[in-house]
C-alpha cells in the first residue's frame, strides 16, 4: 500500500507540475525579481557606498554584512597598495582615536597604542609612502575650524581622505546643557561649508556618535546619555546634509558604526570606547569605501562600478541579439506559413482536408531557438553577476548551514527510489545517482562557505577526486569496449564539457582557468583518448583473444602513470609545458599557471579519521592524492557487494546527476556571487526564502542549458568526416580571432 500510495503521489505532481512548467515558472520569477530589484535602486539610489557607511548587520557574533553588497577584508600588502603616496587625516576625539589605530593596524599590524592620548598623533609608513594623522580636537569649535581651513587654503597640504567626528566632550564639559546644544549647531554650521570645499577634491567622512552603555559610564560621564547623542547627531545630519545648496552634499555620514555599536557596547569596558573587534570592523569598512574602487576586489562588490564592457563581450552581445531577433523573425514566418497550411473544409462533402503533412524541426530552426535561450540565460548570468542589479553577501560558515541540507537532501534521496534497468557493477543508473548526490553536497559546502572547516573540506576534496574518476571510468569503458576511437566522438565529448565555459569566458569575461573543473576533466579524456588510442589500439574484444594483449595495455597505463609521476614532482617541467602560447591563453589565471598544476596534481590518480587529524591545508593536500584512493575503492565496494543495492538507485540523485556539470558551471554566477566568493541574494531580508528562490532558478537555468547544448552538438558536430572536419576548421579559425581579439584587449587594459 506504501508503494501504490508513493506511485500514486508521484504521477500526481509529475501530471500538474512538469519540468516545463517549472522553466516557466522560474522565468516568470527572474522577469518580476528584475522588476522589482530595478525599481527598488531608481527609487532608494544604486550607490552601494552609501549602504555600506549606513546599513548592514551581524553574521555571528563578529562578521559584519553590509546592506546588498560585499565587503572584503583587506590585507596589510593590499592597503599598501592601495594607499601608496597617500594622506589619511582623523581629526576629533577619543572614539577618533581609537577608529585611527584601527585604520593604522591594517597598514601595520605591530603598531602600539602609546604616547600622550590627548595629543596629536603620526604615523608613516616608508615603504609605501603612506601618511595617516590624528589630530586631537575634541570638541566641534574654533580650533576644528581653523584646522580644517588651512587645508582648504593650502592645496598641497590637503589630505586625499578626511575623517572627523566629535560631540561626547560638548556634552561631558557643559554638563548636557541645552545651550551647549546650541553651541554645538552654531559650530558645526560654520564648519559644513569648509568640509563641502574640501569635499570637491578628497574624500570626507563625519562619524556620528555612537551610543553609550550607561550603566557601565564612570560618574563624571553620567551626563553622557543616548539621548543627548541622538540630539547632536541629528544636528549634524540635518546641517551637514544641507551643507551643499541647490545639490547633495559631498559629505560622506559615517553611520553605520551606530549600528555596529548598538550590537557590542555591552562588551565595553568602559560604556564610552568600544571593543577592539568593533574599531576593526568600522576601520575595514573605511578601507573598503576607499580602496573598492582603487583594487577592485572580486569579493568587495561594495563601491565598484559595473566593469565596462570589453570588446568580446560587446561582439558576444551583438550575436546573442542578432540571434534572438532571427529567431522571432523565423517563427513569424513559420507560423504565418503553418496558418495557411490549416486544414480547409472540401465543399463537397463537407470533411476537412489537410493541406500539407507537418514537416519536420530544421537545423536552422534549432539553432536559432537554442542560441536565442541560450541569449537570454546568459542576460541573466550578466544581471546576476556583473550588473550590479541583484544584492551579493558574504559567506559565513556554521555547522548547522552544512549539516542540515546535508540530512535534508539524503532523506529527500533515499526516499525517491526506482529499480536499476541492469545490475553490474557502476552501472549507468549508479554512476548518476554518484554523480548526483556528490554534486549536490559540493554545491551545499559552496554556498555554506565549508571550505573554512578543514575535515568538510577534505572529504569534499575526495568527492572532487570521486567525480573525475568517474569520468576516466566511463571514458575508458567506452573505449575498451566499443574500440571507437573516431573523430567524431572526440568532438562530441569535447563539445558537451567545453560548450557552456566557453561561451561564460566571452560574456562574463573571464579566463578559461577559472572554471577549472573543466580543464581538468577535458584534458583527462584527452590523455585517456591518447593513450588508448596509440598504437597498438587494445581494446576488449582484442583482448580476450589473447592475454598477451592485457600485458600491452599495463605497459601502456605503466608509461601513463609514469609521465604523470614526473609531471606532478617536476613543477618547472609543467610550467614549461602550459606557459607555452596558445596553451598559456586556456590554463593560465591571474598571469601564471600554479592554479592550474595546483588542481591537476591535487588529483592526479584518480579518509574521515585522518581528514579530521589533518593540521592544515597545505599538509592535507600533499597526501590526498594518495589516501583519496582508499575512500573512492572503499564506497564502490559499500554500494555494490550487496546484491540488493546493485538492482535499486535514488532517481532523485540520478536527475541531478545527469545534470552535474552545468550545475558545478552555473553555480559560479547565477547561486553565488562574485565569481564564488559570495552569496547571490534575489529576497533581502530572507536567508530561507532567498536560497528556495534562488536554488530553483538556479536547477531549472542548468537543465535548460544541457538541454540546449545536446541539441546543438546533434546540430553543428555531424556524423560524416567531410562536413566534421570543414566544422572543425571553421572552429579554429574561430579561436584564432578569438586569441586575436583577447591580444587587442589586453593591450588596452595595459
Amino acid at each position: 500500500m506504501a508503494a501504490l500510495a508513493y506511485n500514486l503521489g508521484k504521477r500526481e505532481i509529475n501530471h500538474y507540475f512538469s519540468v516545463r512548467s517549472a522553466k516557466v515558472l522560474a522565468l516568470v520569477a527572474v522577469l518580476l525579481l528584475a522588476a522589482c530589484h530595478l525599481a527598488s535602486r531608481r527609487y532608494r539610489g544604486n550607490d552601494s557606498c552609501e549602504y555600506l557607511l549606513s546599513s548592514g548587520r551581524f553574521l555571528g557574533e563578529k562578521v559584519w554584512q553590509p546592506h546588498s553588497c560585499m565587503m572584503h577584508k583587506y590585507k596589510m600588502s593590499e592597503a599598501k597598495n592601495c594607499l601608496v603616496d597617500k594622506h589619511i587625516a582623523f581629526i576629533g576625539d577619543s572614539r577618533i582615536r581609537q577608529l585611527f589605530y584601527s585604520f593604522v593596524k591594517i597598514i601595520n599590524p605591530q603598531f602600539k597604542e602609546e604616547g600622550n592620548k590627548h595629543e596629536n598623533i603620526p604615523f608613516q609608513d616608508k615603504t609605501s609612502s603612506v601618511k595617516v594623522d590624528f589630530l586631537w580636537h575634541p570638541e566641534v569649535n574654533g580650533s576644528m575650524k581653523q584646522c580644517i581651513k588651512v587645508w582648504t587654503e593650502d592645496l598641497g597640504a590637503k589630505p586625499h581622505v578626511i575623517v572627523a567626528g566629535a560631540a561626547t566632550w560638548s556634552i561631558k564639559i557643559h554638563n548636557g546643557s541645552d545651550e551647549a546644544l546650541s553651541q554645538y549647531k552654531m559650530n558645526i554650521t560654520s564648519i559644513a561649508p569648509l568640509l563641502e570645499k574640501l569635499a570637491k577634491t578628497s574624500d570626507v567622512y563625519w562619524v556620528l556618535q555612537d551610543p553609550v552603555y550607561e550603566d557601565l559610564l564612570s560618574e563624571n560621564r553620567k551626563m553622557i546619555t543616548n539621548e543627548k547623542i541622538d540630539a547632536y547627531n541629528e544636528a549634524a545630519v540635518s546641517i551637514l546634509n544641507s551643507s551643499a545648496r541647490n545639490s547633495k552634499s559631498s559629505i560622506k555620514l559615517f553611520s553605520v558604526s551606530k549600528l555596529i555599536a548598538q550590537e557590542t557596547i555591552m562588551e565595553s569596558l568602559d560604556g564610552l570606547h568600544l571593543p577592539e573587534s568593533s574599531r576593526e570592523t568600522s576601520a575595514m569598512i573605511l578601507m573598503n569605501v576607499y580602496c573598492n574602487k582603487v583594487l577592485k576586489p572580486v569579493d568587495g562588490s561594495c563601491c565598484q562600478p559595473r566593469p565596462p564592457l570589453t570588446l568580446i563581450q560587446k561582439l558576444a552581445a551583438c550575436f546573442f541579439t542578432l540571434s534572438i531577433i532571427g529567431y522571432f523573425i523565423f517563427y513569424v514566418i513559420h507560423r504565418n506559413a503553418h496558418r495557411k497550411n490549416k486544414p480547409c473544409t472540401d465543399l463537397e462533402s463537407g470533411e476537412e482536408k489537410k493541406n500539407i503533412i507537418n514537416t519536420p524541426v530544421s537545423s536552422l530552426e534549432i539553432l536559432l531557438q537554442s542560441f536565442c535561450k541560450l541569449g537570454l540565460i546568459m542576460a541573466y548570468f550578466y544581471m546576476c553577476d556583473r550588473a550590479n542589479l541583484f544584492m551579493k553577501e558574504n559567506k559565513f560558515y556554521t555547522h548547522s548551514s552544512f549539516f542540515i541540507p546535508i540530512i535534508y537532501i539524503l532523506v529527500l534521496g533515499v526516499f525517491y527510489n526506482e529499480n536499476t534497468k541492469e545490475t553490474k557493477v557502476l552501472n549507468r543508473e549508479q554512476t548518476d545517482e554518484w554523480k548526483g548526490w556528490m554534486q549536490l553536497v559540493i554545491l551545499i559546502y559552496h554556498i555554506s562557505g565549508a571550505s573554512t572547516f578543514l575535515p568538510v573540506y577534505m572529504h569534499i576534496r575526495v568527492l572532487v577526486a570521486a567525480y573525475l574518476f568517474q569520468t576516466g571510468y566511463g571514458h575508458f569503458s567506452y573505449f575498451w569496449i566499443k574500440g571507437d576511437f573516431g573523430i567524431y566522438r572526440v568532438c562530441q565529448v569535447l563539445f558537451r564539457l567545453n560548450f557552456l565555459v566557453v561561451v561564460l569566458c566571452l560574456v562574463m569575461d573571464r579566463p578559461y582557468q577559472f572554471y577549472y573543473f573543466v580543464p581538468l576533466v577535458t584534458v583527462w579524456f584527452m590523455v585517456i583518448y591518447v593513450t588508448l588510442a596509440l598504437w597498438p589500439q587494445i581494446i576488449q574484444k582484442k583482448a580476450n583473444g589473447n592475454c598477451l594483449w592485457h600485458l600491452g595495455l599495463l605497459l601502456k597505463l605503466a608509461f601513463l602513470l609514469l609521465c604523470i609521476c614526473f609531471l606532478a614532482y617536476s613543477q618547472g617541467a609543467f610550467e614549461k609545458i602550459f606557459s607555452l602560447w596558445p596553451l598559456s591563453k586556456c590554463f593560465e589565471l591571474n598571469g601564471n599557471v600554479y592554479e592550474w598544476w595546483f588542481r591537476w596534481r591535487l588529483d592526479r590518480y584518480t579518509y574521515s579519521i585522518w581528514a579530521s587529524s589533518c593540521k592544515n591545508k597545505a599538509q592535507c593536500n600533499e597526501l590526498h592524492p594518495s589516501v583519496s584512493v582508499v575512500q573512492i575503492v572503499a564506497f564502490i565496494l559499500i554500494r555494490n557487494i550487496p546484491g540488493y543495492a546493485r538492482s535499486v538507485y535514488s532517481s532523485f540523485f540520478a536527475w541531478f546527476g545527469k545534470i552535474s556539470l552545468e550545475l558545478f558551471i552555473c553555480q559560479y554566477h547565477i547561486w553565488l556571487a562574485a565569481d564564488t566568493r559570495g552569496i547571490l541574494v534575489l529576497i533581502p531580508g530572507n536567508p530561507t526564502l532567498n536560497i528556495i528562490i534562488s536554488t530553483f532558478i538556479f536547477v531549472c537555468v542548468a537543465h535548460e542549458i544541457s538541454q540546449i547544448t545536446t541539441d546543438l552538438a546533434q546540430v553543428l558536430i555531424p556524423k560524416d568526416n567531410p562536413s566534421l572536419f570543414r566544422r572543425l576548421a571553421c572552429t579554429v579559425a574561430f579561436f584564432c580571432g578569438l586569441l586575436i581579439l583577447s591580444s587587442i584587449q589586453d593591450k588596452s587594459r595595459l
